[in-house]
């Protein structure tokens, strides 16, 4: 027997699927190409990227997670800085510190467990309550972000040779960069494959003349100049803007701790105003919302 809805139902379930598919869309950076990737990160007045750390650690959501990826994609494009780290049997997993207790349910170092271990554990939130969410490997990170963000390996316990390999592997450089904090490491990365973006540690006048000396490429990195807004970092922002690079203030360590959201509020938009181009925070989506 074919069922009919009344006309008011109808509209009601109408309402609901709309609701749902507005509710999953999210805000996606999808490059063809590495080409297309480098313009999109290059210098240009006025531009604003918004980069979350270690995913975010708003909403309840654990960091270094999918599901945090995904919960600030639904309010403005990103990309994120994770940490991967190696499990006991060498699988690159989702955890900044080298211990469990601070962000999991399980105790002691990661090094020490297997992966099939760990993905019995479940992440916990900022404030210390275990989550729904577990333990993501590098991989899957890998395979979901494609098409949707740019993902940032920060260096933590992986050699650069697994790194470059597992970037390899997915063939994966329009859409995965690496943190380097010199120029030995960002010369490695490059000669496996100078198509190898990078997030450049450059954050006195000392590692600026060693980059200049270097002649590595300034067409494909961003650089990290400091946590915080200071006099010094004009200099870096006339050069750096000279040559086509984003500059990167990190605030986690500083401005995301102030005590009321407006002081952050007013902080993002200075650090903005100030000079920088990318601005990475705990907190992307509270960004989101201070510079609309």
């Amino acid at each position: 027997m074919k069922t009919i809805l009344h006309p008011i139902a109808l509209c009601f379930l109408c309402i609901l699927t709309a609701s749902s598919v507005t509710a999953q869309k999210l805000h996606k950076l999808n490059f063809s190409n590495v080409e297309e990737m480098y313009s999109y990160f290059k210098y240009a007045p006025g531009k604003k990227i918004i980069s979350g750390h270690r995913g975010t650690m708003e909403r309840g959501l654990p960091e270094n997670s999918v599901a945090a990826m995904k919960e600030v994609l639904k309010y403005t494009p990103a990309i994120f800085e994770i940490d991967p780290r190696l499990s006991k049997d060498g699988v690159p997993i989702m955890v900044h510190d080298a211990t469990l207790d601070r962000t999991t349910t399980g105790t002691g170092k990661v090094a020490d467990y297997t992966w099939k271990e760990l993905k019995k554990l479940r992440l916990k939130d900022r404030q210390g309550n275990p989550t729904k969410y577990r333990i993501n490997t590098l991989d899957e990170m890998i395979k979901w972000a494609k098409g949707k963000t740019v993902l940032n390996l920060d260096k933590k316990d992986l050699p650069l040779e697994v790194t470059a390999e597992i970037i390899r592997k997915h063939n994966a450089y329009k859409w995965v960069w690496v943190t380097v904090h010199n120029v030995e490491q960002a010369r490695f990365y490059l000669d496996k494959n100078p198509n190898q973006y990078l997030s450049m540690h450059i954050k006195d006048k000392k590692a600026l003349e060693e980059f200049k000396a270097s002649r590595l490429p300034y067409d494909r990195m961003i650089v990290y100049i400091g946590p915080e807004i200071k006099e010094a970092n004009q200099t870096m922002y006339e050069f750096f803007k000279s040559k086509g690079v984003m500059c990167m203030i990190s605030t986690a360590p500083t401005y995301d701790k102030l005590p009321t959201k407006e002081e952050r509020a007013e902080k993002y938009r200075a650090v903005f105003n100030d000079g920088a181009t990318v601005l990475e925070s705990d907190l992307p989506i509270e960004v989101s919302e201070a510079i609309k």
